[in-house]
C-alpha cells in the first residue's frame, strides 16, 4: 500500500530555494520538497552568489506575503553560509522575517552547528541529505516556532 505524504504549508505563496554546489544534492533536494508538498516554487543554485542575489531581489517585493524556504549549504567556493548569511542580515527586516533559513549541511562539525544555532536567521541545522523525514520535522519546527 502507498500512501503519499502531501503537506500544505501556508495560505500565501511558498518558494523553496535550495543553495549548494553539489548538483546532486539540489536534485535530491528538489524531489523531496516537490514529493513532499503540493504546488510549490523550488529553485536550486550551484552558484551561492546567484542563490543570494535569487533571494534577495526576486522576493524581496514591499507588501508580499510569500513565504521563502531556503536550505543552505555551508562549504561553498565564492561565498560561504556565513558570508550568505552576513549579507543576509543586511536586508530589510520586514522581508528577512518572511523567509526562513535552514543549514543543510554534511558537516557534523560541533562549531558549525553551534555557529548556525547562533545566528540568528539561522531556523534549523539539518545534517544532508534531505529526507521526507527531515521534511516533516522542519514543519514541526516551524509549527513549534509559531512560523
Amino acid at each position: 500500500m502507498h500512501i503519499e505524504i502531501r503537506t500544505k504549508i501556508m495560505e500565501h505563496p511558498h518558494h523553496f530555494v535550495v543553495i549548494d554546489d553539489d548538483a546532486l544534492n539540489n536534485k535530491i533536494c528538489r524531489v523531496c520538497i516537490e514529493k513532499s508538498y503540493s504546488g510549490v516554487a523550488v529553485a536550486t543554485f550551484t552558484d551561492p552568489i546567484a542563490g543570494f542575489n535569487h533571494v534577495a531581489n526576486a522576493y524581496n517585493t514591499p507588501g508580499s506575503n510569500d513565504q521563502i524556504t531556503v536550505f543552505l549549504d555551508i562549504k561553498m567556493p565564492t561565498m560561504d553560509a556565513w558570508e550568505f548569511l552576513d549579507r543576509f542580515d543586511m536586508l530589510d527586516e520586514e522581508f528577512k522575517r518572511r523567509v526562513k533559513i535552514y543549514i543543510l549541511s554534511s558537516s557534523v562539525d560541533k562549531r558549525d552547528m553551534e555557529r548556525a544555532q547562533a545566528n540568528r536567521n539561522v531556523v534549523y541545522y539539518l545534517i544532508k541529505p534531505l529526507t521526507i523525514e527531515s521534511i516533516r520535522l522542519l514543519t514541526l519546527v516551524q509549527k513549534k516556532k509559531g512560523n
